[in-house]
């Protein structure tokens, strides 16, 4: 691609820290894995961290510690990526569907409430595209019905909603750092709890079931191979050093996509966000109801031809075929998810993207659209 859609940003100080332990005889359980923990767990404003290998990782050791399994149902979103439904599956619990608010694209908090039954454990919250859901109102549901709350932040790292942290909310939260994230171990993930006891259970579930202070044979409980190296954890803090940094650039190029926009009567760009920071994951924009999926599709070929990075953004998880053959969804069940995925484009969006870069990017979208009538 001559603009790809991400990119991370990578400077000396990342890959001196990553050759730093490269020199060192301990690559996995070394010291900057806690090291990374305890950095991240402050940026999040919560007691613990766990380090893992990916954001799904993190919420499937969640969905685990919290006992969740068959009967169980979690309320979560059709309009995210597909690991945070999948975390539930995993467990043999059920992912209960909620349809999502047109504006910015989260769980519709007025239809949370319809959704709960006897069965429900949990709202399995998504902070999508980084923009933290209605954290308060699902905190007062969760409570009103003794339910757990877990926040997937893997999208939202910095972001902030009514002066507190994403990931601070509800029994836990997960992060994401792959390389298109707004900072990046490589692949990893971060469960974040005020919970001693769930964090003592992640650490067990990433290595192999292995209790606190086991021998390394010993294993108290079913695990997983979770775990994240030390150079990924290297990497990890000296990216959040910078997390700050990488956020305001990125708040400058979204800025810009905004600016080149403007006027675009045929395209909804993002809505603006009053409710604390936002930490941007992707710049995400949907097309007028007049214009198809089709047309939606036409449009990503035509950018893609010119050699400009692009995609959907989401595909409904209640479409997927599996999740139709499993929980017997399909087309018409959650219609505000439908419409708004059959529009969606991302286009290239990555810390440091030139302001040229950009302006090919919507000249190019524009005469796409033109095209379409």
């Amino acid at each position: 691609m001559r603009i790809n859609l991400s990119s991370p940003d990578i400077d000396q100080s990342d890959i001196d820290a990553v050759v730093a332990v490269l020199k060192t005889p301990t690559l996995s359980l070394g010291p900057k894995l806690p090291e990374f923990e305890e950095k991240l767990a402050a940026v999040a404003g919560v007691k613990h961290a766990v380090a893992v290998n990916s954001g799904t990782s993190a919420l499937h050791c969640i969905i685990r510690g919290l006992g969740f399994g068959p009967g169980d149902e979690v309320i979560t979103t059709p309009f995210s990526f597909v690991a945070s439904a999948n975390c539930i599956l995993f467990e043999q619990a059920r992912p209960v569907f909620v349809d999502i608010d047109p504006l910015d694209y989260n769980i519709d908090v007025a239809r949370l409430e319809a959704a709960i039954t006897p069965r429900t454990k949990a709202i399995l919250a998504v902070d999508v595209f980084g923009r933290p859901a209605r954290l308060d109102l699902i905190e007062k549901i969760a409570a009103r019905h003794n339910l757990r709350l877990i926040e997937d932040s893997c999208e939202a790292l910095g972001s902030t909603y009514q002066g507190r942290p994403a990931g601070s909310f509800g029994s836990a939260g997960a992060f994401a750092f792959y390389p298109n994230k707004q900072m990046t171990t490589g692949e990893g993930g971060m469960v974040v709890t005020n919970d001693a006891a769930l964090a003592d259970l992640c650490r067990s579930y990433r290595n192999q079931g292995r209790g606190s202070g086991g021998a390394w044979l010993a294993h108290e409980r079913l695990g997983y191979n979770f775990r994240l190296s030390d150079i990924n954890c290297a990497l990890g803090i000296t990216q959040l050093a910078r997390l700050d940094e990488f956020i305001a650039k990125r708040a400058a190029v979204a800025a810009r996509y905004d600016r080149l926009l403007a006027g675009q009567s045929d395209v909804f760009t993002p809505a603006p966000y009053a409710a604390g920071r936002l930490s941007w994951f992707v710049y995400v924009i949907r097309l007028a109801d007049r214009f198809t999926q089709a047309d939606r599709d036409t449009v990503l070929e035509h950018l893609r031809q010119k050699g400009i990075g692009c995609n959907n953004y989401f595909s409904p998880i209640h479409l997927q075929p599996f999740y139709g053959e499993l929980l017997g969804t399909k087309e018409g069940d959650f219609p505000v998810t439908e419409r708004v995925a059959a529009r969606t484009i991302a286009l290239p969006f990555y810390n440091n993207l030139p302001e040229s870069a950009q302006q090919d990017v919507v000249a190019e979208l524009r005469a796409a659209l033109a095209r379409r009538g």
